[in-house]
């Protein structure tokens, strides 16, 4: 019954591309990869490798925003796990299944801050869906190690609250103490589950990410990427732009626009490289400015959260000021005032890197960094297009989601994507090929430095600040290969140093077809 033509693996792919490149819109290329992961995985996997700076896009940011706020339209077959609030006395029984027997790795999230879109419920599992499909895309690892998990503890977005085809718990989320009960049911369940899996958090609102990882982190072996990934991938991206402006990381003077988890994350690793280079705690807090959404963080302001008031300025510093308007002290007062070369934006804030700021920077520096990296597109504080040419070409610039190349001046510069993708893959192999029991801050140090060792400013300063999305599984065994010598060097690995690339190398899975033998049945 079926066709004479035997295809081969390569028409398999040339066929689906084909069928992706008829699809109109970025939603309709997701629900087709979608689709393709639930139907044929190694296909699947094969075509992202081939194709990779093309489908990444389509697999993960941007186009996974729409797929989350529309992921209950597109639901068809189960994918991961949803351990909803009612159940939570059934987790260790939902966790038995001998499907998860080989699980190593889960990606969870409770869906309420997913990028910069806000609580998409339970349509927050597009999010575990996508990094666990990067795990495997970019890292290598295998697929029947990974597992996502969301977390349904309601929502409180209405429109899924009233929605007919909501496929999430509809009630108004748990908070308080019966939040941290059931996380903490999920936890202990996973560990008696995976005493060595790696978890990952992934998209939990502000203070909750934060409090989370500090609960967790010496219990098992777990990291939050929007916090530790962001800051490592950050960091990465800064070394890279310091090199190429010749100007240490120590000498310059960076304004953190945002300070929720990803900012509070960013600021943490960028103080220890500072202290790296020889400056104090305090001397390095004293070269960053970070923002809420009201203004400069400022002592005695009563907005602050608990992890933003060690970032707060003192009112003596900012007395002086020349303000544009009374009030909180707004950026472009802080760029004047401070003498700020670096911004970085995790805001969420379309459009808050306005001309006049950029013009501001360039009196403070002859080639600002300028990195806007919410995610998605839409909620970017600034076009790479608008910031190279406001500064004549000048400014070193990345962002969180991909960009088209901007032509100025004669020239065609690539924008660099400060994408978490070039972290969290090769973080997660070195993690597991060298059996590490925890994730250190030195293992987050160690990917944002591989990183860097990969930035194209090393053969020509005015080059990208990071490599091609298309070498993102390159650089994905570069950072595995430091994250696992950092795990040994920190005590939490009991591997042998001389047998971690072979261990590497023998860990790694590949999307090709194994052979097999047909069985002809008895008679």
């Amino acid at each position: 019954m079926l066709p004479p033509h035997i295809g081969t693996f390569e028409d398999q792919r040339e066929r689906r591309k084909t069928a992706l490149d008829n699809q109109p819109t970025s939603f309709a290329k997701y629900t087709l990869m979608r689709d393709l992961q639930d139907s044929d995985e190694t296909l699947f996997y094969s075509l992202i490798k081939h194709n990779t700076e093309e489908l990444l896009p389509i697999v993960y940011t941007p186009a996974v925003g729409e797929g989350c706020q529309r992921f209950s339209e597109i639901w068809r077959k189960p994918r991961g796990l949803f351990i909803s609030y009612p159940n939570r006395d059934l987790i260790d029984q939902m966790l038995a299944d001998p499907r998860y027997d080989e699980i190593r790795c889960i990606v969870v999230s409770d869906g309420e801050r997913i990028l910069g879109l806000g609580d998409q419920g339970a349509g927050g599992m597009g999010i575990p869906i996508g990094k666990m499909a990067l795990y495997t895309a970019l890292g290598g690892i295998p697929p029947h190690h990974c597992l996502p998990i969301l977390l349904d503890v309601g929502t409180d977005n209405q429109a899924l609250l009233y929605s007919p085809i909501y496929i999430g718990w509809q009630h108004a989320r748990v908070r308080g103490h019966e939040y941290d009960d059931f996380i903490e049911a999920f936890v202990t369940a996973v560990q008696r589950r995976w005493p060595h899996v790696l978890l990952q958090w992934e998209d939990f609102a502000g203070e909750n990410a934060l409090r989370l990882l500090d609960r967790y982190r010496d219990r098992l072996c777990t990291f939050n990427d929007d916090i530790q990934g962001t800051a490592a991938v950050t960091t990465g991206a800064l070394f890279a732009a310091v090199h190429a402006t010749g100007i240490p990381l120590r000498d310059q003077r960076i304004a953190m626009f945002g300070s929720g988890s990803a900012g509070v994350g960013i600021i943490a690793l960028v103080i220890a490289a500072m202290k790296e280079q020889g400056l104090s705690e305090a001397e390095a807090r004293q070269r960053i400015y970070a923002f809420n959404r009201h203004g400069l963080l400022v002592e005695g302001d009563p907005g602050l959260r608990a992890s933003q008031v060690p970032l707060a300025r003192s009112k003596a510093e900012v007395a002086g000021w020349a303000l544009s308007k009374p009030g909180p002290i707004s950026l472009l007062d802080t760029v004047r005032s401070a003498g700020i070369t670096v911004l970085v934006g995790v805001s969420a804030q379309a459009d808050a890197f306005t001309e006049e700021i950029v013009h501001e920077m360039t009196h403070h520096s002859p080639r600002p960094v300028i990195l806007p990296l919410s995610n998605p597109t839409s909620v970017a504080e600034a076009t790479p297009e608008d910031l190279l040419c406001w500064t004549n070409g000048n400014a070193l610039v990345g962002t969180g989601s991909p960009f088209a190349p901007v032509e100025i001046n004669g020239c065609k510069i690539r924008i660099s994507q400060i994408n978490n993708s070039f972290i969290f893959p090769g973080l997660a192999l070195g993690i597991l090929a060298g059996r590490a029991s925890r994730v250190t801050d030195g293992m987050m140090m160690a990917a944002a430095k591989a990183l860097a060792s990969a930035s194209p400013t090393l053969e020509d300063p005015t080059a990208p600040l990071l490599p091609a999305i298309a070498d993102s599984r390159r650089v994905a065994m570069v950072v595995a290969e430091a994250v696992g010598r950092q795990s040994i060097s920190d005590g939490i690995s009991e591997l042998d140093p001389s047998a971690l690339s072979d261990q590497l190398g023998a860990y790694v899975w590949e999307p090709v077809y194994h052979p097999y033998e047909r069985i002809k049945p008895p008679c």
